[in-house]
């Protein structure tokens, strides 16, 4: 059987048992035919008034602060910036003030520790890319450094060969024989780790996970509070969606009852319609998730180590940058699905401020720009002064798809977008000291020689070159 071919490759990289038992539970589902979609048939649209908002409690604040010395901190921290033209851990790509993702993140969390007189521990999920650099960055900051490990590492799942189903070869580079399982292997990797029974034997209660390029998701005392008091297991902050989000996971109900996470990739082709409608499913997962830990701990025991998370399948090419290289499955799952699998568990509103990721250059100017302030605890948050309360960047792929030429081409930093509604540019573009972006802006230049915005330009009408 193919299995075991799949089962063989993993034991000779020396994966943990839980991890291969985990591949070959979706390998299975696959191969009978298991697409991973989830119809609108089975789920019901979550409505407005079904779920708390984080307006609504503060009253929680106290509860949320007594629980801090049981909480941990854990940054998913496994993606390399390749998308955005960088080789290294996208964690150290700097975002404000000279400071990097990761940077700002330990800084958070020195300052909630002092401001609390508390020992919050700082937990890194790393990849095996990721895993050296940041662990040596992190050695700068050893004033928050507990008696905890400051890292664990995500597993890998083998690539599916398309013809064949058989774990694909691929000689030219066999790191691309591989694929992140996504996301959802936080709960395998915190048990094969040993993670888990450490923090449980420490005492430790609760863990807030989100991503580390999110940096509007800080420790909240309140939802601490409201996790706590209320006793979920699980618990899930969500965002009013917003025709930017359309392509994201959002929150919807079974049929059963149970909440579920539904991403793009579980939706059938013929629904997607229904899928981007943010009137329907108005609800968006930011990824910052609160999990008990003995509730964890205890369904892992129960499940055998296999959560069963509803799984993903991506079809890709082995290699992104080769049109002509095979094509593969592979096999993924999203840490946010596991509402549908904890018993007791639950969803809150929060505003937007508590989702600003960066995924590319354009969320990238953005956060380089006044449109955002770094506070002085380290917070990531919207320029009270700002005139608009979206601004959409559009940047021209050739000229602005990598880091390398976003700092080309913005030599001083990004322009001021205080009064910016929307800003597209097309060609090359090299902007000047002090340039201010006012209302819808389109700077157009069609010749190959770059156009040269001025020191202290003020941009309020078109331009096209």
């Amino acid at each position: 059987m193919k299995i075991e071919l799949f089962i063989k490759k993993m034991k000779e990289y020396q994966l943990p048992q839980a991890a291969i038992a985990s591949f070959a539970h979706y390998y299975s589902l696959f191969v009978n035919g298991n697409t991973g979609f989830i119809p609108e048939n089975e789920i019901t649209p979550v409505q407005k008034d079904e779920i708390d908002r984080l307006a609504d409690l503060n009253h929680y604040y106290n509860t949320g602060n007594k629980s801090l010395e049981s909480t941990v901190i854990i940054k998913l921290n496994g993606g390399l910036g390749t998308t955005m033209g960088l080789k290294g851990p996208k964690s150290l790509i700097p975002v404000k003030d000279s400071l990097h993702f990761l940077d700002i993140t330990a800084l958070q969390i020195r300052k909630l520790n002092s401001g609390n007189r508390s020992r919050i521990p700082l937990l890194l999920m790393n990849s095996f890319k990721t895993e050296n650099e940041c662990r040596s960055e992190l050695q700068k900051y050893p004033d928050i450094k507990t008696d905890l490990p400051v890292s664990f590492i995500q597993h890998k799942f083998p690539r599916i060969d398309v013809s064949t189903l058989a774990p694909v070869v691929y000689p030219r580079n066999p790191l691309l024989e591989w694929n992140p399982p996504g996301h959802g292997d936080l709960y395998t990797a915190l048990l094969t780790s040993g993670i888990l029974e450490i923090l449980l034997k420490k005492g430790y209660k609760y863990a807030f996970v989100s991503n580390i390029d999110n940096l509007g998701a800080n420790l909240d005392s309140s939802i601490l509070g409201y996790f706590a008091e209320n006793n979920y297991s699980f618990l899930m902050e969500v965002t009013d969606r917003t025709w930017m989000d359309r392509k994201g996971g959002h929150l919807a109900r079974l049929n059963d009852g149970r909440l579920i996470l539904r991403e793009a990739a579980q939706c059938p082709d013929e629904e997607m319609d229904k899928f981007k409608d943010i009137s329907r499913h108005c609800y968006f997962n930011t990824n910052n998730l609160w999990i008990n830990l003995v509730s964890l701990y205890d369904l892992m025991n129960h499940k055998n180590s296999i959560l069963e998370l509803p799984m993903i399948r991506n079809r890709k090419r082995i290699d992104p940058s080769s049109s002509d290289s095979p094509e593969v499955f592979q096999l993924e799952s999203a840490m946010g699905s596991a509402i549908s699998v904890f018993e007791n568990a639950a969803a809150v509103r929060v505003p937007r401020s508590r989702f600003t990721p960066v995924k590319n250059c354009e969320e990238l100017l953005l956060l380089w720009s006044d449109y955002y302030l770094l506070t002085d605890d380290y917070k990531i948050v919207l320029n009270p002064e700002r005139k608009s309360s979206h601004v959409q960047i559009n940047l021209d792929p050739l000229y602005y798809s990598r880091i390398d030429l976003l700092n080309e081409r913005f030599p001083f930093g990004a322009p001021s977008l205080l009064e910016c509604d929307s800003l597209t540019l097309k060609g090359d573009i090299r902007f000047g000291k002090n340039v201010r972006i006012i209302g819808n802006i389109s700077i157009s230049n069609s010749n190959s020689k770059p156009i040269f915005i001025k020191d202290n330009s003020v941009i309020n009408n078109d331009i096209t070159n």
